[in-house]
């Protein structure tokens, strides 16, 4: 075990080039599984994620290479093997897989996922389209068992708008029989770039990115190159980083689009932000107003972002609050905060920010991946050294995360933990 110690206080600047979307790369590995031929995907972040999914990929028969982040899949030898514990419990897209080998053959056993802990993330929506398109899906011994003899199109309403069910039933419906029109669709960047991976194969979609997609399902896939869309996430990790302790940062290889909410809420801050093509400056801010931020579904601001936008906001004049519509539970990283100085209290899904409060060095524990990027925030912000355990989960989503921050002028560095330090951990 490792953890990540920071040095406060230093002011960065430079350029930092964000890398493809985590949030996509976990669907569009999978999706490989659908095609008859190679499958390379351009551009996809060096994170652990990537690599347990090119594991699993590699474990049902797949021929995978992945180097100077392009992977390549031959899928031509895959079986629907059995995945019901090992790798499929690391990560939470692994339920991707129930799509992908539905729909390729008919069939699949995959462990119930893992990923990080926000909460009850329940995939009864994902198991109502699979079987609105004709599978049964039974939970046994801890794996989800499903079948089908084929699959039809089908008419899907889910009750919920969930990015993880509207690209699973896409992934299981490009090859069943007919037509599926799925309502009620989760908008986001991630399920186009998908769709697009998807057509680009031979599939037959239209509508993604609005709230009804309708699918022709056709009988076989092909292989084709991809290049993954940016990380939204990333970048407004960075952007916020910026802001926190920034003195002029550039942010490359974005889509600003994909940042509107984010955007917006930090000029309403008071920091200074300039939009081009491709790329985003965040300028220093010369005081920080406090705003309220509410988590919604895409186009409205991410909840993955919400962790990291609480430790700026430290930084605010005022009362500020964070509610989080999508995941109650995520308020985790605020018992760290509060070690590190900070003037937070949670009221049920909210959090009530007081500030502004200068940060204090401390000893943290990140729960889950968003919230080891708010304590990695918040070490930069703060007196003195802060120490980060619960690596394995910044790991999951951040690709070089020491080497970017470091160019960017941070002092930044990784040890490994004592045998007494491990004992220590054990019993906290």
């Amino acid at each position: 075990m490792e953890k990540l110690k920071i040095a406060g206080g230093y002011p960065l600047k430079g350029t930092v080039r964000i890398s493809g979307a985590k949030n996509s790369a976990v669907a569009l590995i999978p999706a490989a599984i659908l095609a008859d031929s190679t499958v390379s995907i351009e551009g996809l972040p060096d994170i652990s994620d990537v690599q347990i999914l090119k594991g699993l990929l590699e474990e049902i028969g797949g021929t995978v290479e992945f180097s100077n982040n392009e992977m390549t899949v031959d899928p031509s030898s895959m079986i629907s093997m059995p995945l019901p514990n090992g790798k499929v419990k690391k990560l939470r897209a692994s339920y991707y897989l129930m799509g992908a080998m539905l729909g390729r053959f008919k069939k699949a056993v995959i462990g119930l996922p893992g990923g990080c802990h926000l909460g009850p993330r329940p995939i009864d929506q994902h198991i109502k389209g699979f079987e609105a398109l004709g599978a049964s899906v039974t939970n046994e011994q801890g794996a989800i068992y499903l079948r089908a003899d084929e699959l039809r199109g089908a008419r899907i309403y889910l009750d919920v708008v969930s990015v993880g069910a509207t690209i699973n039933i896409m992934l299981a419906a490009v090859r069943a029989k007919g037509r599926t029109i799925i309502e009620n669709a989760a908008k986001e960047p991630e399920i186009i770039d998908v769709a697009t991976l998807l057509t680009n194969m031979g599939a037959r979609i239209k509508g993604a990115g609005t709230d009804v997609i309708r699918i022709e399902g056709v009988e076989e896939l092909h292989g084709c190159r991809h290049t993954i869309i940016p990380d939204r996430i990333e970048a407004g990790t960075y952007l916020i980083l910026g802001a926190a302790v920034g003195e002029g940062i550039l942010i490359d290889n974005v889509i600003p689009h994909h940042l509107e909410s984010m955007i917006a809420k930090l000029r309403e801050m008071g920091v200074p932000i300039e939009a081009g093509d491709d790329q985003v400056f965040v300028g220093p801010a010369e005081k920080f107003k406090a705003v309220d931020i509410k988590t919604l579904v895409y186009p409205g601001f991410p909840t993955d972002l919400q962790q990291p936008f609480t430790s700026l906001l430290t930084r605010a004049e005022g009362s500020s609050v964070v509610t989080d519509t999508i995941y109650g539970a995520r308020f985790k990283h605020i018992d760290e905060l509060r070690r590190m100085n900070a003037n937070i209290k949670v009221e049920g899904r909210s959090a009530i920010v007081n500030g502004p409060v200068q940060l204090q060095g401390a000893k943290v524990k990140a729960s889950d991946l968003r919230a080891g990027a708010a304590l990695v925030i918040a070490g930069l912000m703060a007196e003195g050294i802060t120490e980060v355990t619960g690596l394995e989960h910044i790991d999951r989503g951040y690709s070089h995360l020491v080497e970017k921050l470091n160019g960017l002028g941070a002092t930044v560095w990784r040890e490994g933990l004592t045998g007494e330090e491990l004992e220590q951990l054990k019993n906290a």
